[in-house]
């Protein structure tokens, strides 16, 4: 069973061959720059990458060249697409019309579509990526694996903001919450990591990578998040300014004059801590600035601590409580001082990081002292064997 998870942005494409029998990664690409001319894939099987210079013009002219590095006999995994046996789409936008992955279909295509309103810049990708495969692979069958399906176990009492209610009713506005696949894969793996039954568990999940976010998990089930309607609430990310007051936006769009577009750009593309460092997105970066002495920088990372340790808490009322905690996604796996910064924000609460077993990087690990409360776990995610699984659920 060979599933091919594909993950499309606006200008961009992501796949991974998965051998669901052992779970190996057959080969893997990101196609960059589609129509914009000089367009380029890189292709990798095993330690090998290639790049291949490809200009497209389109989604379906790169899924059709990516297909074909699969069968290229320099560097082949396949010997026919017919071994390929489904296809698991990321789709980040699922409203509240998708609580789990679905197997795609005309009317499917449309439900994503009318959720585009609420995801703009990902979901018309992802149906473009979905349309493209129609045609390149017609006989295949396909799933839609949603970012937001994870979340819709939230209560109603966590997820609805204090507006008019009509808007809710309206356009949908509520809270959704994102990186769903991420935090379902780490939150199961710890459990096998603790050999406990998940629904005996309360875990406190943290993708933090340039885009993070925060997840209680009670019973295997996610009831709070701190991203919102959209992927720009909650923390501070890589140029995302995650929560503020509100009222900043209209004070400066006033002020500066700036249009509704021009206000969410620099929420989205020049906030976070880019703007609190001044140095970069990067925290390899601002973490080097900082040990120089640079004063922003160190403001940007004692800001980003203090405020993930606070949706921490957060997420830990929504449960009364947890037993145990992941870092997850490119910082939280990889990232040592943040990690201990975050959790020396948490010493109250009886969080006790292990120095030594801390200096770990991308590997499943237990990094809490034997004294500590709560147990704290580094787990890499894994999204694309998350979806692969998903898709073979329910096409096998």
């Amino acid at each position: 069973m060979k599933i091919l998870v594909l993950n499309c942005g606006s200008s961009s494409l992501k796949y991974q061959l998965i051998n669901m029998e052992t779970e190996e990664v057959m080969a893997k690409g990101t196609y960059e720059r589609i129509k914009e001319g000089n367009s380029f894939l890189t292709h990798k099987v095993g330690d090998k990458k290639i790049r291949l210079e490809h200009p497209v013009d389109n989604h379906e002219e790169a899924i059709s060249f990516s297909l074909e590095q699969l069968l290229n006999p320099e560097y082949k995994v396949i010997d026919s697409l017919d071994e390929i046996t489904s296809i698991g789409h990321r789709v980040v936008h699922g409203g509240e019309k998708f609580k789990e992955a679905v197997l795609i279909n005309d009317e499917v295509i449309e439900e994503i579509k009318k959720c585009a309103s609420l995801a703009p810049l990902h979901n018309p990708a992802a149906i473009l990526g979905i349309e493209a495969c129609k045609k390149t692979m017609p006989n295949k069958k396909m799933v839609a694996v949603f970012d937001t399906a994870f979340h819709q176990t939230m209560p109603k009492e966590h997820y609805i903001y204090p507006i008019p209610y009509r808007y809710y009713e309206k356009y949908g506005i509520r809270k959704y919450g994102f990186h769903g696949t991420s935090h379902q894969y780490v939150s199961q793996q710890v459990a096998k990591l603790e050999n406990r039954p998940i629904e005996d568990m309360k875990i406190i999940s943290c993708h933090l990578g340039q885009g993070g976010s925060i997840c209680a998990i009670q019973n295997g089930k996610s009831v709070e998040t701190s991203m919102g309607l959209t992927p720009l609430a909650g923390i501070p990310m890589g140029t995302r300014s995650g929560d503020i007051d509100p009222s900043i936006i209209t004070f400066l769009m006033k002020k500066e004059n700036l249009s509704a577009d021009e206000i969410e750009r620099i929420l989205n593309k020049e906030s976070g801590i880019l703007a609190l460092s001044g140095v970069s997105q990067d925290c390899r970066d601002i973490e080097a600035a900082a040990a120089e002495g640079n004063e922003r920088a160190i403001l940007a990372i004692k800001a980003h601590n203090y405020l993930v340790a606070s949706q921490i808490v957060k997420c830990a009322v929504a449960m009364n409580g947890f037993d145990t905690m992941i870092f997850t996604a490119g910082i939280g796996e990889n990232q040592v001082n943040i990690r201990k910064g975050i959790c020396e924000n948490l010493r109250f609460l009886g969080v006790e990081i292990d120095d030594e077993r801390n200096q770990t990087r991308g590997e499943d690990k237990l990094i809490s002292s034997d004294n500590s409360k709560i147990k704290v776990y580094v787990v890499p995610t894994n999204e694309e064997l998350m979806i692969a699984k998903e898709t073979l659920e329910l096409t096998k």
